[in-house]
């Protein structure tokens, strides 16, 4: 659906974004152009501030499904589409308090560690790639499906907004990301997300306010119809399976935070104790606004918009607010919002996988004295190649009559791969910094049951969400739910049935858990 039509102002506002965080990976390669090492490209030498990495956290993980996706549910909805923002702020809190000083501390301990198979393998002091390559494969695999769904957000906006075909404006889209990503490593992408996390937090407050007073100025309401249990937090008005299953499946989103590499790493990249406990308040505070700001637009919405999108093209909601509301260039700098969104959670998912896989896959079983230089220029290779799998993966769900309606909407890719890491590394990374007795066994045995199980369910049990029809029973409850209690046990009974740590390990971990401060 195209909002309006075309406004010259909002291309100047979009070009200008584009110009800027190009800029930005531009600066950073000429800057750093003689700095070799995966540890400079990959982790920024691990001397990231607290403000920066906090907003990169939070803007890495708020694609665009905040600004489209959420709005549009509780325009559409009401209140009982919540759930999820109650879920994420609860994992957010949880994540920043209990993993991210402690998985700090542990990677430098553990042999001063770069990804997450590195620091899972260091933990156990193992010298097999077993776990590594593993880790890698999941990474490259569910990437390119989350990927995918920032680059068909950006191909939606673009459509609506200027009629541009969907096809085009996602090659754009990824160019762009390769371009900064490729060039600035993990520093560029930081910057550009601190950025992108300032400009979504304006929109998201500015924009409803604006349209209340506008409103209240005007005294108008758009005409429209409120459905029934609107404003009740129960979906279907009652305490049904059906409401049950809505809020299960919403809490059970904050689980993801427990085991998304991208997020983790931005913990592992501050540089000091100090910077960690202000990224902590800060991260927190701004993912609390963020997702409350973005269901206070789905609810204005309904009011300033009326009956516009029922009929559909309802993740339109924050796009057709900002323009009625503001002038052309003012609202193209409020609606690259979505595109900061977008590409913010992109450029992080790009840089984590490439990581994993020049650091876990080629240094450790294809050349192991890879020198790193050789390493940082394979990770920007593979930051192209998963780029373009991605954007085939969205091809494949563009268009009024996708190839694959699995891949045709932003939120059913994104709910595909946060599900997907969630319950193949949550499970073990929160084991291995609170419990003694796992193994390096215990630790594989996780992350494949997770990992195994959330797809199954998805397949059989959730597919209808998906667009697709579901071969057994579609139940409406997240898949990462079952698949994050598999994995935990898995975990646990592999570890209790199979050789206890060594001594070296528990020493390790007993240093690890008496340390402060490093």
């Amino acid at each position: 659906m195209i909002c309006a039509t075309v406004k010259p102002a909002e291309i100047v506002a979009f070009c200008l974004y584009f110009a800027l965080v190009i800029g930005i990976g531009v600066f950073f390669f000429v800057r750093d152009r003689k700095v070799t090492g995966e540890k400079g490209f990959f982790l920024g030498g691990r001397k990231m501030g607290g403000l920066v990495s906090a907003l990169s956290a939070g803007a890495s993980d708020m694609s665009a499904w905040v600004l489209m996706g959420l709005p549009g549910s509780i325009y559409l909805a009401g209140m009982g589409q919540v759930w999820i923002s109650v879920g994420l702020f609860i994992g957010t809190v949880c994540a920043w308090i209990f993993v991210a000083p402690k998985i700090r501390r542990y990677s430098i301990m553990a042999k001063d560690s770069i990804t997450i198979p590195q620091y899972l393998t260091n933990r156990f002091l193992s010298k097999s790639p077993v776990l590594q390559v593993i880790c890698a494969v999941i990474f490259v695999v569910v990437y390119c499906v989350y990927g995918a769904s920032s680059i068909s957000a950006c191909g939606d906006l673009f459509h609506a907004l200027f009629g541009m075909d969907e096809r085009i404006a996602m090659a754009i889209s990824t160019v762009i990301i390769i371009l900064y990503v490729f060039l600035g490593g993990y520093k560029a992408v930081c910057w550009t997300d601190f950025l992108q996390g300032m400009l979504m937090l304006v929109a998201l407050m500015v924009t409803p306010i604006v349209a209340v007073a506008i409103m209240n100025a005007s005294g108008a309401v758009m005409a429209g119809t409120i459905p029934d249990n609107y404003y009740n937090l129960l979906s279907s008005g009652k305490f049904d399976w059906a409401s049950v299953s809505d809020i299960l499946t919403g809490l059970a989103w904050g689980l993801g935070y427990f085991g998304m590499p991208h997020i983790i790493i931005r913990y592992i990249g501050i540089k000091s104790e100090k910077e960690m406990k202000k990224s902590q308040v800060l991260g927190i505070s701004w993912i609390a606004v963020i997702l409350v700001m973005a269901s206070v637009v789905g609810i204005v919405g309904r009011k300033y918009l009326g009956d516009m999108f029922v009929g559909g093209g309802q993740k339109m909601v924050f796009v057709e607010m900002a323009r009625q509301a503001f002038p052309a260039f003012i609202a193209g700098v409020i609606i690259t919002a979505i595109l900061a969104a977008s590409m913010s959670t992109a450029d992080s998912q790009l840089l984590a996988s490439s990581s994993a896989f020049a650091s876990d896959v080629y240094k450790t079983v294809i050349k192991k004295h890879a020198k790193d230089r050789e390493v940082m220029w394979v990770g920007r290779i593979v930051v192209v190649v998963i780029s373009l799998l991605a954007f085939g993966i969205a091809i494949l769900g563009s268009g009024a009559d996708p190839i694959v309606p699995a891949f045709s909407t932003i939120m059913s890719l994104v709910s595909a791969a946060w599900g997907a890491f969630g319950a193949a590394f949550g499970p073990v990374i929160i084991l291995s910094l609170y419990w003694r007795r796992m193994n390096y066994k215990g630790a594989v045995a996780g992350i494949v049951a997770g990992f195994v199980v959330d797809v199954v369910w998805m397949i059989l049990f959730n597919f209808e969400y998906y667009g697709m029809k579901s071969a057994v029973y579609n139940t409406n409850l997240y898949e990462i739910l079952p698949g994050f209690i598999v994995g935990m046990a898995a975990c646990m009974a592999v570890s209790l049935l199979t050789k206890a740590p060594s001594q070296e390990e528990l020493e390790l971990f007993d240093r690890y858990k008496k340390t402060r401060a490093i």
